[in-house]
């Protein structure tokens, strides 16, 4: 069952398939040179789904502004693509549709993917440096793909952003929150290890649009 109020919002669920298909690929994910390489594992591509399948664009750096990300704005960072495997997947594919279908997106939108595994360090770990904000796009969905040994990281929805948040959850495996950057801020709690001794994680899926009709 999805949830929605005029795709300003909305909550859905991927198929276990889907599920199946990509959750293991979390397994290889790089640590990067960046700030928050230590802990936050990473690969990121820009794609166009099309009825044909997922297109993987030429590789390319993400930027974001200072006033947009006040942790690491204006730096340009690169990361290591999707696997093939991935990129070449059903899950994959249904995740795309999942967003297009969601928000009206044509079959020309790029739509930038990040794969992310926020590892638990000691003490708390923040998921979101940047804190409550915005990421510059008109649509973004953030998709649990698993937790272990960890407590924390509920993803959280604000109206403006000094506002408490209107939506606070633990996303579910394969659970997918779909949101208008453009009008609603977000953030994350921070994760810590119940099991100090243990290894410690949260999987997710970030993709990213921004409309062409408003592209810079």
């Amino acid at each position: 069952m999805s949830v929605s109020v005029d795709r300003t919002l909305q909550l859905t669920q991927l198929s276990g398939q889907a599920i199946s298909d990509l959750t293991p690929s979390f397994n290889h994910l790089p640590k990067t040179g960046h700030a928050d390489g230590e802990y936050r594992l990473r690969r990121y591509s820009v794609v166009k789904a099309t009825a044909n399948g997922v297109e993987h664009l030429p590789p390319r750096a993400f930027v974001q502004s200072d006033e947009i990300n006040h942790f690491q704005g204006n730096v340009s960072r690169s990361f290591e693509p999707l696997e093939d495997s991935i990129l070449h997947s059903d899950g994959l594919r249904e995740m795309c549709e999942v967003f297009q279908r969601a928000n009206a997106l044509t079959e020309d939108q790029e739509i930038e993917i990040h794969q992310i595994r926020i590892a638990a360090m000691d003490g708390e770990t923040q998921v979101a440096p940047e804190g409550v904000h915005q990421d510059g796009f008109n649509h973004i969905a953030v998709i649990g793909f698993g937790r272990e040994n960890v407590e924390g990281g509920e993803f959280m929805v604000y109206k403006s952003k000094d506002d408490l948040p209107i939506l606070s959850m633990a996303l579910a495996e394969g659970e997918v929150a779909i949101l208008a950057d453009d009008q609603l801020w977000h953030n994350a709690r921070p994760i810590k290890a119940v099991k100090q001794d243990q290894q410690g994680y949260m999987n997710l899926f970030v993709l990213t649009a921004r409309e062409t009709n408003y592209a810079l």
